[in-house]
Order: structure tokens, then C-alpha cells, then sequence
């Protein structure tokens, strides 16, 4: 039986599967062995993110991968990473004869067989217009374990509460989310997994964007790979661009898969323009815009339908009801999901609106996602750590946010804790993560 060694891509380091073994390469792809410095070693490409998962998953991982290896025949692969023809296996042994000229694999010669990491198939599993349709969608809270690595219990509870209350969609790290708090390991990670467990009852759309293009490509192309619905996109911050750069940044990633661009610039510093977003219109897997301009601005781009979602929990009643927004992205839905769907689908509701308005300045009083992790920990959903630098909000919110729970009413909030008034040691701060 030949026996068989992978090279796996992880950033500057090259890892090796054989059969029973992990070997690590160095960045330059040699690997020593006793004296012998091997230099041609193919290669398969696979996902980072999915070496920093659970340790179980390298055995799934493995298997996966022999699996894929029994369907080339051209040539096998031996420890040293040598690449063997099939002379020079004789009678179940092989020889260390080098050969001066070798085969690549067959899978690198086959042109059905894509890299994930490369490839532009349509592994996402929606259309645009699906993504269109969507009325309801939260930006989910990631929550996180108190030696500050992801909560996936946590996390998988509130998804499942989402689904439970009739929510559309989700926006997988986003503002909301942290994603500006992760690496990109663990962004694509969580996006993966949150396609793997929630993505046939609910669509995924993962923030892949970044004020580095080159960065925004890199992540969309992962993040399809693993399976989001759809890619949400905001505009290059800090290093601004002038209005060309803006639709070269976004027509990079708009060929890839269905794209909400997301325009907010009181976190950017640069709004997107109409006549940007009617430019990108022309491409067919532009979904929409999350708008948080106002309401004014969402009408300009539904009379020239443009499907728009408010970015901004307090107008997006109006916006739905009065100026012809699909829907919102919201906030507030983590806390109250049932009676967001309610004041978005559930048809004008003006009163529900005001009775809601209390809890959405609360929840902004600081800026996003402050309030937000602060009330999860109250409702005794998350648990109350923090990845620095946000911190909870001081003791006189935190006691406002019981008496709001109380005047909505406990049974409208997700979790089935009383809402109590954490102490400030209550809190975990994470610097390092």
C-alpha cells in the first residue's frame, strides 16, 4: 500500500498529513530529513481555520483527506515527500531512486478539481434575489468564554433563539459581532460554523469586507468557500480612497457572490454616495445596501429600486413602513427578536415603535456593541467578558436596563434568567486572547 504525505498551506508554515503523522515544513516548503532537503513537495490547500478548531477534528480532517488522495492514481507520495511514479513501486516497496523529472498530481492537472481557497465556484447555496427577500436580519453578538476564545455554546443558543423568533438572517462577525476584534482564522472559523450548524434554516452573511482590498478579497473567497450566503462589505476606512477607488475596491469582491455594502460613516469617516452604489447596481450580485444615512437616503436608492435595509434600529420602523426598505439589520433583535419581527413584518406599528425606543437609545447611549454585550450578561445569556477595548457600561445603565426589561416585559427578552444588576467585578476584561 503507498503511503502518502499532504502539504497543507497555513500562512508562512507548511504542514504535512501522512497517514499517522503531522510533520511542520518551514515557510519555504523544505523539510529536512536527515541530511535530505526536499524543495518539490505539491501541495493541496485547504482552510487555516480549520486547524484551529477542536483536536477531534484533526482525525475527520485526515480521513477527508486520504479519502480525496485514493482518486489520483498518476503517483503516490512517500514520508520523505519525495513524489513516487508508479515504477518506482515494486512487489509493496518502494525505492529511494530521485527522479530528475516528476508527474504533479493528478488532481493539479484535472480541471473540475478546484482549490477552495482559489476557486470561484458557487459554493454559496442562495441567489442575489434570495438575499433581496430578506426582511429581518440580526447582527448577531459573538460571546465569549472568560479566557476570552469564542463561546460556541453561547453563540449557538442565541442563533437558535434568533431562528426561533422568526429572524431571516444573520450578519456573522460584523460590528455587532467583533469581527474587527478577531483574526481572520477565527472570523472565517465562526462563519463556517455557523453555515455548518444554523445555514439551512437561516442565511449567513459573513462580514468579509476591510479597508484593504487585497484582504477583502482574500476573506470573501474564504468565506464562500466555507459556505456563507452572502458577503457584507463596508467601505476602506482610516486610509480613505476617492470615489473610483471605492467601486474598484467593491467590483473585486462583487463577481464572487451574492453583496450587501454596508455604508455607515460615523464608524468610517466617508459615506458612499448614490451615485457609487447606482454604478455597482449594474452588477448582478448586488443584494443591496445597509444604509445608516437616514431615512431621506433610503428613499432615493428604493425610488430607483435599489433594495435597501436601515442600518439604524431607531428609523428602521419608518424606513420599512414610509420609505420602502426591504427591512433593517439590526441590534435589537438579539435582545427582543419577536418583537422586531413583529414592528418589521408584522405591518405598521407605531405604538410597538415607541414602546421600543427607550431600549434602543439604552442600547446606543455608548457606542455599539457596548450596550448590547452589557445586556446579554444581565439577561444572563453571555457571559459577562469582554474583549478589551470595549468594557461594560457603568452600574447607573446597568440598573436602567432592569427597569426597561421590567416595563417591555421579561417574556419578550431571549433566556429564561431573571435580569439582575451585575456587580463591576462581576466583569472579565480581555486583553490578550
Amino acid at each position: 500500500m503507498p503511503s502518502f504525505c499532504l502539504v497543507l498551506s497555513m500562512g508562512s508554515v507548511w504542514m504535512t498529513a501522512s497517514e499517522n503523522s503531522l510533520t511542520l515544513l518551514n515557510k519555504h516548503g523544505k523539510w529536512k530529513a536527515g541530511n535530505c532537503l526536499c524543495n518539490y513537495c505539491h501541495f493541496f490547500h485547504f482552510h487555516q481555520h480549520l486547524f484551529h478548531s477542536h483536536a477531534s477534528n484533526d482525525v475527520v480532517l485526515l480521513n477527508i483527506l486520504m479519502a480525496l488522495l485514493k482518486t489520483s492514481t498518476t503517483l503516490s507520495f512517500r514520508a520523505t515527500a519525495f513524489p513516487l511514479l508508479p515504477s518506482d513501486v515494486t512487489h509493496g516497496h518502494t525505492t529511494n531512486t530521485r527522479k530528475l523529472h516528476w508527474k504533479p498530481t493528478q488532481a493539479a492537472l484535472t480541471s473540475s478539481f478546484h482549490l477552495p481557497m482559489r476557486s470561484f465556484e458557487a459554493k454559496n447555496r442562495t441567489s442575489t434575489d434570495d438575499v433581496k427577500r430578506l426582511r429581518l436580519i440580526t447582527a448577531i453578538k459573538t460571546p465569549y468564554l472568560p479566557d476570552g476564545r469564542f463561546d460556541l455554546e453561547a453563540y449557538d443558543t442565541l442563533v437558535n433563539l434568533q431562528i426561533e423568533n422568526g429572524v431571516e438572517g444573520v450578519i456573522v462577525g460584523g460590528t455587532t459581532g467583533e469581527g474587527q476584534l478577531m483574526s481572520w482564522d477565527e472570523h472565517i472559523m465562526l462563519i463556517g460554523h455557523t453555515v455548518n450548524c444554523f445555514g439551512v434554516k437561516i442565511k449567513v452573511i459573513g462580514n468579509t469586507g476591510s479597508n484593504s482590498t487585497r484582504e477583502a478579497i482574500h476573506a470573501t473567497e474564504q468565506g464562500f468557500a466555507v459556505g456563507m450566503h452572502a458577503a457584507l462589505h463596508i467601505n476602506p476606512y482610516y486610509g480613505k480612497t476617492s470615489l473610483n477607488g471605492l467601486i474598484s475596491h467593491f467590483n473585486t469582491v462583487l463577481p464572487m457572490g451574492p453583496t450587501i455594502i454596508y455604508n455607515v460613516p460615523s464608524r468610517t469617516s466617508q459615506d458612499i454616495p448614490p451615485q457609487v452604489i447606482q454604478t455597482l447596481a449594474q452588477s448582478a450580485s448586488l443584494a443591496g445596501v445597509k444604509e445608516c444615512m437616514g431615512n431621506d437616503r433610503i428613499k432615493q436608492y428604493t425610488d430607483n429600486g435599489i433594495v435597501v435595509w436601515s442600518g439604524n434600529d431607531d428609523q428602521c420602523h419608518d424606513a420599512r413602513w414610509g420609505y420602502g426598505a426591504t427591512g433593517v439589520i439590526s441590534v435589537a433583535s438579539n435582545l427582543v427578536p419577536g418583537l422586531m419581527r413583529e414592528l418589521i413584518i408584522g405591518g405598521e406599528n407605531p405604538a410597538l415603535n415607541s414602546k421600543l425606543m427607550p431600549l434602543v437609545e439604552w442600547l446606543f447611549c455608548e457606542p455599539n456593541p457596548i450596550g448590547l454585550n452589557t445586556a446579554l450578561a444581565q439577561l444572563g445569556v453571555a457571559r459577562p467578558v469582554f474583549r478589551l477595548p470595549y468594557v461594560p457600561l457603568p452600574l447607573k445603565k446597568r440598573m436602567e436596563f432592569v427597569n426597561l426589561v421590567k416595563g417591555i416585559g421579561r417574556e419578550h427578552f431571549i433566556g429564561d434568567k431573571d435580569v439582575q444588576v451585575l456587580d463591576d467585578n462581576d466583569f472579565i476584561l480581555i486583553g490578550r486572547h
